[in-house]
């Protein structure tokens, strides 16, 4: 029964879900949904699945997956008594518990099994009279809430004949394998086990190994790397530079539905901002909002209100859209297989799509580490700043040295710089001109100073200037020992703008070091 395969094909001709052994109104709903022809994973985990087997399956995002453990799930509780829950489906997030719970009962809708989603970020008491009131045959569940309720004794697991751990992978990178493991010895002897993950950890197959007997392995992608449908692209643009970047490849490839990922909750808040301001149909999707405001931002976004869905990894596994033509990386992943969860939200049900990472200089190396770990090609894209952009650290620093560049000495960079969270290079300019006397925005005022050389030197610009005090002295003080005053003016500005710059290239460094431990957060 197992398989490996290079590539996600439909199975078609006598592959067709009319050749299973499943009630005639399954058929009808999967008719309705859009369902006409197997894919590989429904192919091979259906059957045993009906069989009462416990089951496998390692197949990449967007190969359905929830209706080859839901079609049999239905199938053996349609003729069972219903009133309490006999089916257990475990998820990592909130998102994919109410998309697996829609999917559920759209391909139950002629049957009475229901499926009720039952997650976190939500207050417990709703949920608690719902379920007391009209227990389900399914829960899906997220691992924490589910075990407040066990806990509560608001949901009972010892009737329940399956449980299905889907995206276990996603659960064990986000902490939740010992709850999981909890959960799972709280089941009676002899459930029906099935496990579904786009990738085999170490630690997943620990788990399969202790609770599932002889398991059917389904593997259809042992990798979740060979994503042939997805067209593949990067481009190597400035950290200021990627918004420009960004919004002009948005325009150039006119994308109507696509997903943003960024690395951080506060970069995924402040791009949607800007997104919005700059007149696109945008929405955040992130942990810090409330589960109203998500399920309103995924609702919009399903319904083409919402165009552009600015998302963290923790949404990636959970946002199920079909009709999601782009995947943009905003931010460069470091882990590898994060990447490939992420542009997994295009191409579902084998649709073709679009993924385009923007590459930092600082992200290049886990950029290549992502190429390398892939046989299919990624394009490099060209020419996506307007022609004449300048954004480059050394741009940026022939700017600051422009004269009249701002009310005193370049506020209008000073301001920028604000609205970015960092210095600019006037700021700096400035700063280290007022400790030598000769800041920029006060340099006609202090004409007369510069000439006598009156001015001392700080202990900051000894830091930067070689050689002794006295021949730092003799060097600008000219006025003093015999040296021109224009002189003495010239080399002071030439003094102040080496200091300026070595403190803006330090201020540069430390901002990019904070971005990759706020990435890392």
């Amino acid at each position: 029964m197992t398989e490996n395969t290079s590539e996600q094909q439909v199975v078609s001709g006598s592959n067709g879900f009319d050749k299973l052994n499943v009630q005639p109104q399954i058929l009808r709903a999967l008719e309705e949904a859009g369902y006409e022809q197997m894919f590989p994973i429904q192919e091979q985990a259906i059957v045993p699945l009906l069989e009462g087997k416990d089951v496998i399956g390692q197949a990449h995002t967007g190969s359905g997956k929830t209706a080859a453990y839901s079609i049999p799930i239905i199938q053996s509780l349609s003729t069972k008594q219903s009133g309490y829950v006999q089916a257990l489906v475990i998820v990592p997030t909130r998102e994919l518990a109410i998309q697996v719970a829609e999917e559920f009962n759209k391909l139950s809708k002629y049957t009475s099994v229901k499926a009720y989603p039952v997650y976190g970020g939500q207050a417990i008491t709703p949920q608690i009279e719902r379920l007391l009131k009209r227990p389900p045959q399914v829960v899906i569940a997220t691992p924490g809430r589910l075990i407040d309720h066990i806990e509560r004794r608001t949901i009972d697991l010892g009737d329940v004949l399956t449980v299905v751990l889907d995206e276990a992978d996603r659960m064990l990178d986000m902490g939740f394998i010992d709850d999981v493991d909890y959960i799972l010895k709280q089941l009676p002897p002899g459930t029906q086990t099935a496990l579904f993950s786009a990738t085999m950890p170490r630690e997943i197959v620990q788990l399969s190994q202790k609770y599932m007997e002889r398991p059917v392995k389904v593997l259809i992608d042992t990798d979740e790397i060979s994503l042939d449908t997805i067209v593949q692209k990067y481009a190597v643009v400035d950290e200021r530079s990627k918004f420009v970047a960004l919004v002009e490849y948005i325009k150039r490839s006119r994308i109507s539905s696509g997903i943003i990922f960024c690395a951080t909750k506060i970069r995924t808040q402040r791009l949607a901002e800007r997104l919005e301001a700059a007149g696109f149909k945008a929405a955040p999707i992130h942990g810090d909002l409330s589960q109203s405001r998500r399920e309103h931002a995924m609702r919009n976004f399903r319904n083409g209100y919402v165009e552009l869905l600015v998302a963290t990894d923790v949404a990636a596994r959970g946002i199920d859209v079909p009709i999601v033509s782009h995947v943009i990386n905003y931010d460069v992943p470091q882990d590898p297989l994060t990447y490939f969860h992420r542009i997994g939200r295009t191409a579902r049900a084998g649709k073709t799509g679009s993924a385009m990472t923007l590459v930092s200089e600082a992200e290049y190396p886990d950029f290549a580490r992502i190429s390398g770990m892939t046989q299919a090609s990624i394009t490099k894209v060209t020419g996506l700043l307007p022609e004449g952009f300048r954004s480059s650290r050394e741009d940026s620093i022939a700017v600051g040295f422009r004269e009249g560049s701002g009310k005193q000495g370049g506020g209008g960079w000073q301001s920028r710089g604000r609205r970015r969270g960092i210095r600019s290079f006037a700021t700096f300019r400035r700063d280290a001109g007022n400790r030598e006397g000769v800041g920029a925005g006060r340099t006609r005022r202090r004409l007369q100073g510069l000439e006598s050389g009156r001015h001392g030197f700080s202990q900051s610009s000894r830091r930067w200037y070689g050689g002794d005090r006295q021949s730092r002295s003799q060097d600008f003080a000219g006025g003093r020992n015999g040296g021109s005053a224009e002189g003495s003016r010239q080399d002071r500005f030439d003094f102040v703008e080496r200091v300026a710059v070595q403190n803006f290239s330090n201020s540069f460094e430390q901002r990019r070091g904070y971005q990759g431990r706020e990435r890392r957060r």
